[in-house]
């Protein structure tokens, strides 16, 4: 399977403008671990869930297939980055407590991931995978960025973000689930760090590419005047859609 690299071209703003999943996820996780030496957060992009592993894990190997979104990442001397496929790594057999795949899994060639995290995981490993859907902020701004979700920029979404649309409730996940609570992901932003955010998204890249032109000229305006004072900050909330697995405690 070639890497379907659309992420590189805006590794800087990637770091800059995704919001981050709150530590009660983490701490979470790490609760339902076997032990806390090593976890691997894979397809890492600027290593926001890695840096919180950091006060669980003695070490974590954090990969991506992306060199740049490497590049990009947070340093921190108990993060082993490494540019590495999610379906083939370095990882040592039997090595890894926790695995954290976040918003990344349907770009997977998941039967081939799934070997892999079953030879790396130790007995009673965890594995945990989830994703997020559009932000809620207020009723002025919401239906601007469904617009430019749905209308401006949706022919550019690859067709694995269907996946993010049924919550990872379809895929195939060949681990004995756990049941996990609620969490939510809350960021502040203003106006702009609001743009920018929407400027990852790889459909927004892609219609650049495409287009020579960036899309969020056509919902500026309006977005502007929904916001009101550009510094004011709003809160913008995402459901977290989780699916955790445990491996068997003998293998």
């Amino acid at each position: 399977m070639t890497f379907k690299d659309y992420f590189s071209q805006q590794a800087a703003s990637y770091s800059a403008y995704r919001p981050r999943y709150p530590q009660a996820l983490f701490d979470y996780l790490t609760s339902l671990c076997p032990g806390r030496d090593r976890a691997w957060d894979c397809a890492t992009g600027n290593g926001q869930g890695a840096m919180s592993l950091v006060p669980h894990f003695k070490t974590i190997i954090a990969t991506d297939a992306s060199g740049a979104q490497i590049e990009n990442a947070a340093l921190h001397p108990q993060i082993d980055y490494r540019v590495e496929p999610a379906e083939t790594t370095t990882i040592e057999t039997r090595s890894i407590d926790l695995v954290t795949i976040a918003q990344a899994l349907h770009w997977f060639a998941r039967d081939r991931f799934y070997t892999e995290v079953k030879r790396v995981l130790k007995p009673s490993g965890i594995i945990a995978v989830w994703c997020y859907k559009l932000p809620v902020i207020s009723e002025e701004i919401d239906p601007i960025i469904e617009e430019y979700y749905e209308r401006i920029v949706g022919e550019y979404w690859p067709p694995e973000r269907q996946l993010i649309e049924e919550k990872y409730q379809t895929i195939d996940f060949p681990f004995e689930e756990i049941t996990p609570p609620q969490f939510q992901m809350e960021v502040m932003w203003t106006r702009d760090r609001a743009l920018g955010y929407l400027g990852t998204w790889s459909a927004t890249q892609r219609f650049i590419s495409d287009r020579n032109t960036n899309p969020l000229q056509q919902i500026y305006s309006r977005f502007t005047e929904a916001w009101g004072d550009p510094e004011s900050v709003k809160v913008a909330r995402s459901r977290i859609h989780l699916r955790i697995g445990k491996m068997p405690s003998s293998l």
